[in-house]
């Protein structure tokens, strides 16, 4: 049994992350702005309510942690088209100080299919809609992406393909190769899998997989 802090746990992957990591019995903390509102109930789970911009809240948050799951996302709006978007460079500078200062050296992060690196693995058929419609939070991924590569930490970072709602098959594929490298959906629930397993584990240790289902995924 390990300590999980989930940064964004709230709401959508960062919530499955929480539901599966007490689910193979760890104490989490869940860690957003609205942490207390949450209706989730269960003994090993604590809520702190805090911004993730602000050192001092993410520091609550991260006493007596094993490892972190930074799962925060930005609501689909015309912000995604007018930005400029900065939550996850921002964020991630602020939890990457606060982790050094507590002691905390465990990092599984989401980011996505088409940051950093996977971006070239974006094909050039879907390339004009992904940077339509993605462009300005994906290049801020990319930053986020930069900053953790280059942190001394144990960080791991998921890149799952187009997000579907849905309860966990524990089937997807696990992309590290970029050759491999493709868009796909998958459920959030197996992304939080993925997630909490890489936690628990030093397989993917400084690995960044694209993550998406072996077959269809329902919309719902």
């Amino acid at each position: 049994m390990a300590k999980l802090v989930v940064i964004g746990g709230s709401s959508g992957v960062g919530l499955e992350c929480v539901k599966e990591a007490l689910s193979r019995g760890h104490e989490v903390t869940l860690f957003a702005r609205s942490a207390s509102s949450t209706e989730l109930s269960h003994e090993r789970l604590q809520t702190v309510d805090g911004d993730a911009l602000v050192k001092a809240d993410v520091l609550q948050a991260l006493s007596g942690a094993d490892s972190v799951l930074q799962t925060l996302g930005v609501p689909f709006d015309m912000k995604l088209f007018t930005g400029p978007i900065t939550l996850f460079s921002e964020s991630t500078r602020v939890l990457l100080d606060a982790m050094s200062s507590a002691g905390v050296s465990r990092l599984v992060a989401l980011t996505g299919f088409g940051a950093g690196d996977s971006k070239s693995a974006v094909s050039a058929l879907q390339r004009p809609g992904f940077n339509l419609v993605f462009g300005k939070a994906y290049a801020d991924k990319s930053e986020q992406e930069r900053m953790i590569k280059a942190s001394s930490l144990d960080w791991t970072m998921a890149r799952p393909g187009v997000l579907r709602n849905g309860s966990k098959t524990g089937t997807y594929r696990v992309l590290v190769d970029s050759e491999e490298w493709r868009n796909g959906v998958i459920r959030r629930a197996d992304v939080a899998d993925f997630m909490v397993g890489a936690a628990e584990s030093s397989e993917y240790v400084r690995q960044a997989p694209v993550l998406i289902s072996h077959g269809l995924v329902p919309f719902t």
